[in-house]
């Protein structure tokens, strides 16, 4: 990755995409499942189609079934009332028959009995025959009446046929329908069938589809927790930068205030060794008050702009203080964010599972073999430049635009175009490397920023010194000035007095 890279840009631009496909693959599922949802309906639709014709067709059969039934009944109490008709027809001629031969025999005995009555009467011809032309009269008269009988009974037979004939061609109809509505039934069933079919090929769909927005949905708090890790690690990395750009600052200033101590220590010496100078040569000479003072104020000039810098040094290291504490929250969230559930396992030979690989595939690019690294990673260039904290800053300052470098051709991931991508250990144990790495170097910095209070206690302690130092010469310098003073004073009382003595001896002599 180069320097004008932004590698938040890619990992974001990556993941877009990767949330273009799912939003592709989520509409596909949605089109899928409204197709099957009008096919439902449609089915459904055809269903109740065929329910109103198979309700429709029972209904004919039904009523053809109740004709058939009516009409078989009709036929039957037909045929049971011609047979007890031609039984009581037959009853009735046997009866007939019966009282014929009773009128015969009784006739025939009346003639044996005239005949005994009457042995010598010869009978007439026409006595005997009458008799029995009356006999085969109403012979004839019966077997015309049977012949007539005979046709009444051929004209039934022939109705009964037709509609025994009528009924079987009924029966076959029903019989045809029956069937018809058989096939609809085995048809309605083939579609119930193929119905459930497709309600479970549909609950199977909603299951999927349901699976899909779940899994969109972790995506999507992976993302932002990614995106969130991301922001972290950025934010990391910028505290340490400001972190190094606060020390070599800081150093900085303890160049210029041991510089400015130094300067001090200079003109304090000077001083000392001029005042020394002026008062081993003239011992009466006074020093000049106005120089003096002019050396005092311009000492505690410099004694205020120390105190001032010391203050804003102070300052510095407190909030160095309180930016090492939030780095130091901020280097555990990011160990707890490697420790939780969504980090790989550090056995390197098994293979990882599919969650770690859809969580932290983001970090490999579309394709190719040289990959580039996440921002929320510690950057490879600070376990590099561990040994050179305690260098000077102007190459702390060269070697900090050098953070951005590409990673190097063999990479830190391994993509395989079947699979998902997938997160070797070597990614993990690097990572927990860098990680050690960076608590080094805040450890290490820490033992710099320990030494740097250290040494601002012992400038503070030499400053209290050296003030004490001035202090007590400013004293000594008053009470040997107030001394010289009484001296002086003693001196010219002294002179004084023997100028009054030198004036007051020539009058006397005078």
């Amino acid at each position: 990755m180069t320097a004008g890279e932004n590698p938040f840009a890619s990992n974001t631009s990556s993941l877009q995409s990767q949330l273009k496909e799912k939003d592709k693959e989520l509409l596909a599922a949605k089109t899928e499942i409204e197709a099957l949802r009008t096919n439902e309906e449609l089915k459904n639709r055809a269903f109740e189609e065929l329910r109103e014709n198979v309700r429709k067709l029972e209904e004919r059969l039904r009523a053809s079934k109740n004709l058939v039934e009516q009409k078989v009944q009709k036929l039957s109490y037909d045929c049971v009332m011609e047979e007890q008709e031609v039984e009581m027809k037959n009853l009735e001629e046997e009866k007939e028959d019966a009282l014929a031969a009773q009128d015969a025999a009784e006739e025939a005995l009346r003639r044996v009995y005239t005949h005994q009555q009457e042995d010598d009467d010869s009978l007439p011809l026409e006595s005997v025959i009458a008799p029995l032309e009356a006999q085969i009269k109403f012979q004839k008269h019966q077997i015309s009446a049977l012949q007539e009988d005979k046709k009444a009974l051929e004209r039934l037979t022939k109705s009964k046929e037709s509609a025994l004939l009528e009924a079987e061609r009924i029966l076959k109809s029903a019989l045809e329908r029956a069937l018809i509505v058989e096939e609809v039934q085995n048809h309605n069933f083939e579609l119930r069938r193929q119905i459930e079919i497709c309600q479970e090929e549909y609950k199977f769909l909603e299951k999927i589809n349901r699976q899909k927005v779940l899994e969109i949905e972790k995506l999507s708090q992976t993302i932002g927790e990614l995106e969130e890790a991301i922001l972290a690690g950025g934010t990391a990395a910028n505290a340490v930068r400001d972190y190094r750009r606060q020390i070599s600052q800081l150093n900085a200033k303890k160049r210029t205030l041991e510089r400015e101590l130094a300067r001090v220590k200079v003109s304090a010496s000077r001083v000392a060794l001029a005042v020394a100078n002026e008062w081993k040569d003239e011992n009466d000479r006074v020093m000049p008050v106005k120089q003096w003072l002019e050396e005092r104020r311009v000492l505690h000039g410099e004694m205020h702009k120390l105190k001032d810098k010391l203050a804003v040094s102070e300052r510095t290291a407190k909030a160095e203080s309180q930016l090492k504490e939030r780095l130091k929250l901020r280097l555990k969230t990011i160990e707890d964010g490697f420790k939780g559930p969504n980090t790989f396992s550090i056995s390197p030979s098994t293979t990882k599972t599919e969650k770690s690989g859809k969580i932290l595939g983001f970090l490999t690019s579309g394709g190719g073999g040289s990959k580039k690294r996440s921002t929320s990673q510690p950057r490879g260039s600070v376990t590099g430049r561990i040994h050179a904290i305690n260098q000077p800053i102007n190459r702390a300052a060269e070697t900090d635009g050098k953070e951005n470098s590409k990673i190097s051709a063999n990479g830190l991931f391994d993509q395989d175009a079947k699979e998902e991508d997938m997160v070797s250990g070597f990614l993990y144990d690097r990572l927990q490397k860098e990680v050690i790495a960076l608590r080094k170097v805040c450890e290490s910095k820490e033992g710099t920023i320990d030494a740097k209070n250290e040494e601002i206690k012992m400038l503070l302690k030499k400053v209290d010194a050296l003030t004490k130092a001035i202090e007590v010469e400013t004293k000594k310098a008053k009470r040997e000035a107030a001394a010289r003073e009484k001296e002086n004073a003693l001196a010219l009382l002294n002179e004084e007095s023997k100028q009054c003595r030198k004036a007051n001896l020539p009058r006397r002599e005078t």
